[in-house]
């Protein structure tokens, strides 16, 4: 059975790369996957939607169920797949994601990301402009009402230090069903690249 893992936003760093250290503390990791989230737009807007299609066609093309874990954006993505396609997911790992995107801390971010220069985001392939465009594209996501529809076992993450969305993950908790929850100890927001070692060792106990 497959194991996806999905990166979170470029403009923050993250490539399908940024899973190495915790694919290597793994116990399988040879069933584990790590898609590039920007490759299937081929020339299309930097969009959420867009960018959601392409996931979707990459999860629906992949045969059996699957094992989906997504950090921030990832998360986002992992959690619209799991409730329009409950019957492709086996289980669900929610790492720093939002339910409800929160407005002022997306507009806050475009602000940080409109003072920094642009050589920073050139080695993510991207323009500020387009990580500004994905980030507005996701200001109106709400999948509250939906939480409950999720049936798979799910385990919500979110690292010790990150306290933008902490009270998100307990929220993302309680609305699914017997969702567990884990908070990794001396990790930010990117916990696959602060706190790897412990990232796995959680999916390993998960899965």
């Amino acid at each position: 059975m497959q194991h996806i893992l999905i990166h979170g936003l470029g403009g923050l760093g993250q490539a399908s790369s940024s899973w190495q250290s915790t694919i290597s503390c793994l116990k399988n990791p040879k069933s584990v996957k790590c898609p590039d989230l920007w490759t299937p737009l081929s020339g299309k807007a930097l969009t959420y939607a867009n960018v959601y299609e392409g996931f979707a066609d990459y999860c629906n093309g992949i045969s059996g169920k699957l094992n989906l874990c997504g950090l921030s954006l990832g998360g986002v993505l992992a959690l619209n797949y799991a409730i329009e396609h409950p019957d492709k997911v086996q289980s669900l790992v929610l790492i720093g994601a939002q339910h409800k995107m929160p407005k002022s801390l997306l507009n806050l971010q475009n602000i940080i990301f409109g003072l920094m220069p642009s050589r920073f985001f050139a080695k993510t392939g991207m323009k500020k402009s387009d990580i500004i465009a994905l980030t507005t594209s996701m200001m109106d996501l709400n999948f509250s009402a939906q939480l409950k529809t999720i049936s798979c076992k799910t385990l919500i993450a979110c690292g010790e230090k990150d306290y933008a969305n902490k009270k998100a993950s307990i929220k993302l908790q309680q609305g699914i069903p017997n969702a567990e929850i884990t908070f990794i100890a001396g990790a930010g927001h990117e916990v696959n690249l602060d706190e790897p070692e412990k990232l796995a060792a959680a999916l390993n106990a998960f899965w």
